[in-house]
């Protein structure tokens, strides 16, 4: 029988046919350059914001809509040299307190538009902080931070609500996390990246084992619901055999999710990685062995593969949520909290907004100075917003958006529910995309029939490769601006 959701699946249970199967000629077959549709469309279809724009989408937003706030903190002490992400290296602690007052002043801003049906302060039912090292903000300052925030908005108890913080483990001082979980937050991720000292010393990021798991014991013993931890695979003197050992060793440590990152070596593009020597990184053949061993490593230890370098433990909220057709995916990566409309704080921050047939993602200026003199001037001009960057989808994207994501967090898509919620008829509407898709039926990384297209166990690792078929955006001009699937 067709269960309600469509979606759901008994995935999660350890058995053959819900894992991953690694298929290196496939792989290789078809590893090309896309993007990881955190947004459709993506960001490259971004275009100068029309003035007031912001203004009238923050007003007309669905009043009934839960948020999702996003705060980006900028800085970071020490440079990472496999970053590829604009933030600014400083030890000035002045440097923090003045952002602060940035972010505050803006929260000002986009509060003042937002309307509620019942008049109370709108619903938050997730709060991300993310960089750069969000814990560069002194403890008093997070503390100020929340509480200006609760004056703002309504907050779910935090056993309902999703908050969370990214963490670099070296930055933290000795009483950070207990501030962190006696305000509410509920889950941490923290960037290991990989626990040899000859691969750590080659990417400036050196710390121990016993440091993790120092920090991973705390925050379990404080009563954080979830720990996510984040590693690369292709860094710089990585072997299959070093990094296995890092994987194994994590597995004893036994975060909840983990987050395992293809390392892209651009260094034309990202100035940190110019300090990366070409000739230290790993032969494409030693990264596809290495992304090989991890998946079958983590999954016979019991994680669920959620998609796109993503898994997690069979019990967590992310992997339940798969499971029950309820999992989503937005510029935040996979999260639970599908219905909620993203309004972005901060430098380069990005909010995605939606209504009934469209959904509207602005972002704001990725340079520091222009970010901070925009909010100025709106301290004096209350037309001026933050926003510098504009995309306004079309039902066609939505649809669109509604394939590609559904593909990606459930490895499906049903033709019936896509023809009730768009009034189309989808065998139709994509006979094209459909047609283009055989080759991936052949070599058996899909199954398409009537009632759909289901992406099978050889093609979950290729999930973004089905994806991009659908998408309309995808052209040669863009193809170069994304780094490969694997």
């Amino acid at each position: 029988m067709q269960p309600d959701n469509p979606y759901a699946s008994t995935r999660g249970s350890i058995t053959s046919k819900q894992l991953p199967a690694f298929d290196e000629a496939m792989i290789q077959k078809y590893n090309r350059s896309g993007p990881r549709y955190t947004s459709y469309p993506t960001a490259l279809e971004f275009t100068p914001i029309p003035v007031d724009l912001e203004t009238k989408i923050l007003k007309n937003r669905e009043a009934r809509a839960p948020l999702s706030l996003y705060f980006h903190i900028p800085f970071c002490r020490h440079l990472c040299y496999y970053c590829a992400c604009n933030k600014i290296i400083t030890k000035k602690n002045s440097d923090s307190g003045d952002y602060l007052e940035y972010l505050i002043a803006e929260i000002k801003l986009k509060r003042r538009l937002l309307t509620t049906e019942d008049g109370k302060n709108p619903v938050v039912k997730q709060l991300h902080l993310g960089g750069g090292t969000p814990t560069f903000l002194r403890d008093e300052e997070m503390v100020q931070l929340w509480q200006f925030l609760q004056t703002q908005f309504e907050f779910l108890p935090e056993d309902e609500g999703d908050y969370s913080i990214e963490i670099d483990p070296r930055e933290l001082s000795g009483n950070t996390l207990k501030v962190l979980r006696d305000l509410g937050f509920n889950r941490i991720s923290l960037g290991v990246q990989d626990l040899d000292e000859s691969v750590q010393i080659a990417v400036n990021r050196v710390h121990s084992a016993e440091l993790i798991e120092n920090v991973l014991t705390e925050a379990r013993e404080l009563g954080f619901h979830s720990i996510n931890i984040d590693l690369i695979y292709g860094l710089p003197h990585q072997t299959p055999e070093t990094l296995e050992q890092t994987v194994r060793r994590i597995i004893e440590i036994a975060p909840d999710r983990l987050s395992v990152f293809n390392y892209a070596h651009l260094p034309e593009r990202f100035k940190a990685q110019r300090q990366i020597k070409e000739a230290d990184l790993p032969s494409p053949a030693a990264k596809l062995t290495m992304l090989g061993n991890t998946i079958n490593t983590l999954t016979e230890a019991g994680y669920q593969y959620i998609g796109i370098d993503h898994f997690a433990k069979p019990d967590d909220e992310l992997a339940v949520a798969q499971r029950e057709g309820k999992l989503h995916r937005n510029f935040q990566g996979y999260t639970i909290m599908g219905d909620c409309d993203l309004l972005g704080f901060g430098v380069s921050s990005i909010s995605q907004i939606a209504n009934a047939n469209s959904r509207d993602i602005l972002q704001n200026d990725t340079d520091l100075q222009a970010y901070q003199a925009t909010i100025d001037a709106a301290q004096h001009n209350l037309a001026i917003m933050p926003a510098v960057k504009v995309i306004k989808t079309s039902i066609k994207d939505r649809l669109r958006e509604y394939v590609i994501m559904n593909l990606l967090c459930h490895d499906y898509i049903d033709f019936k529910d896509v023809n009730q919620k768009f009034g189309i008829d989808a065998i139709t509407y994509f006979i094209d995309e459909i047609a283009q898709l055989g080759a991936m039926q052949e070599d058996r990384l899909i199954d398409m029939d009537a009632a759909g297209i289901r992406v099978l166990p050889k093609g979950r690792l290729l999930g973004r490769n089905v994806a991009m078929v659908f998408d309309e955006y995808l052209d040669k001009k863009h193809k170069n601006r994304f780094s490969k699937v694997i």
